[in-house]
């Protein structure tokens, strides 16, 4: 069972959290590895009638290799178009008719994921699907199936970035942030010609090394019994051979010599964006908490230092959005400014926001945050993260995030035991480590009135980019 306390309420005060202090935060599970290797992790919740089936397969964009980019993302799509047992086209509705809902997978620079929750009873069918897919795939891939996922792929790339505003600012981040071969160059989403460049051999290579079990965790959360739920995973994983662990790449913490400044036109845009980044801890590492709690002293909702500056005063801005995002190899601290219409001097207004954002990260990099901001932050993270725990998915992706970023799917109670430390000079050290060094500073304006939109989807050059 879960041991978590309940009475984080919406509207929760820092007295009712004080309250419940000395509970203990634990997802009760049982891990252990079959001898192919795959990971098994096992979450009685006999309370509802139902099962999460949660599998994370150990690979993202951060594992392609120059060339190869949106491949990770890509197998996500190619894992829903059906396997040899299952047949084509049907695990979609295979899922449905059994009552599954939560049904999807997604992709980032460190894993991908699929999930479902099913009726208890329906277990076996989602254990089964799962199976067929991670070892018989590659029986049904054919051309016309995977050019008709590029094509998805593509697609999505086009209504995600190429053709919305501020679409193209993330590619600009990147390669501003990430040298030529860092795994972290090129988005999950890919690149076009990356894409249509994908051949079978390509897709099948991939699928060989990465989706074996030896690099795979499977999660099941709710109500069975453990016996019955082993050798259910057995019967339909335990027959697959262990093949090698692949190898994960392995690179330095990346870090910029000095300020880099890049300028893009963008065709959707209105209103001219500025969005200044700093390299930042990993996911979980030291530092990264502590940042949490920086972004938020700066740009958290109505209360942030530069929302009230730059939108509530100076009133030269429209919006401020500040945060801390980790990965595996390290993380971005990113503060994005939409500048307010009609202000006189374009260039005057893009100064004021640089030195205002400056001068209130110099200011916290010399107090901290103030014992108020502190305790409203840590509040938030320790009631989202108990918010979280309340249905089966969230659990069984918990029990995956701490497994895969710690290696102990029983980080809980060490987890909330960090934000419940969590102090002012801690918060100010981290921001003097890391929001003191050289950043980028991606500048977004909108394009001139007659400039057509990207059609083709392609990255227009930037422009403007100095070192």
């Amino acid at each position: 069972m879960l041991i978590a306390p309940h009475a984080v309420t919406a509207g929760t005060s820092e007295q009712a959290l004080q309250h419940s202090s000395d509970a203990e935060f634990e997802i009760d599970h049982e891990r252990y590895t079959l001898d192919n290797g795959l990971e098994v992790i096992l979450h009685r919740d006999p309370t509802a009638p139902l099962v999460a089936v949660n599998i994370w397969y150990h690979v993202g964009s951060g594992d392609e290799v120059p060339g190869m980019s949106g491949f990770a993302h890509l197998f996500e799509h190619m894992m829903f178009q059906g396997a040899k047992h299952i047949g084509e086209d049907v695990h979609f509705d295979t899922l449905r008719e059994i009552g599954a809902t939560g049904v999807n997978g997604t992709t980032n620079s460190d894993r991908t994921n699929y999930f479902e929750i099913v009726p208890s009873h329906e277990v076996e069918t989602a254990l089964w699907l799962e199976s067929d897919r991670m070892g018989y795939l590659l029986a049904l891939l054919n051309e016309a199936s995977l050019e008709n996922q590029i094509d998805v792929v593509r697609n999505e790339r086009r209504q995600r970035y190429d053709n919305v505003p501020y679409g193209l600012e993330r590619f600009a981040v990147a390669a501003a942030l990430y040298p030529e071969g860092h795994p972290y160059r090129y988005l999950t989403i890919g690149r076009h010609e990356d894409l249509e460049n994908a051949t079978l051999d390509d897709v099948s290579n991939f699928f060989k090394r990465w989706y074996v079990p030896s690099n795979a965790t499977l999660v099941l959360a709710g109500d069975f019994e453990i016996d019955e739920a082993k050798a259910l995973v057995d019967k339909w994983f335990g027959s697959f051979p262990k093949l090698p662990k692949p190898a994960h790449t392995v690179v330095p913490a990346p870090e910029l010599k000095q300020n880099v400044r890049t300028e893009l036109e963008d065709p959707f845009a209105r209103l001219t964006r500025m969005h200044f980044v700093w390299h930042s801890p990993a996911n979980l590492a030291e530092g990264d908490l502590e940042l949490d709690v920086a972004a938020a002293a700066l740009g958290s909702g109505g209360w942030g230092r530069l929302t009230k500056r730059l939108v509530d005063v100076e009133k030269i801005a429209q919006s401020v959005w500040v945060y801390q995002s980790a990965s595996g190899f390290s993380g971005t601290f990113d503060v994005v400014v939409t500048l307010s219409p009609g202000q006189p001097d374009a260039a005057a207004q893009q100064a004021a926001v640089a030195k205002a954002i400056q001068e209130e990260i110099d200011k916290l990099v010399a107090e901290g945050p103030t014992a108020k901001e502190l305790a409203r932050h840590v509040i938030g993270i320790e009631a989202g993260f108990v918010w979280g725990l309340e249905d089966l998915g969230g659990r069984a992706n918990q029990l995956q995030w701490f497994n895969h970023y710690t290696g102990d799917p029983g980080y809980a109670n060490s987890y909330v035991a960090r934000i419940r430390g969590l102090t002012p000079a801690a918060v100010q050290a981290a921001a003097a480590k890391w929001l003191t060094k050289p950043r980028a500073e991606i500048i977004s304006v909108p394009a001139p009135a007659d400039a057509a939109g990207p059609k083709s989807g392609k990255q227009p050059a930037p422009k403007g980019a100095k070192q």
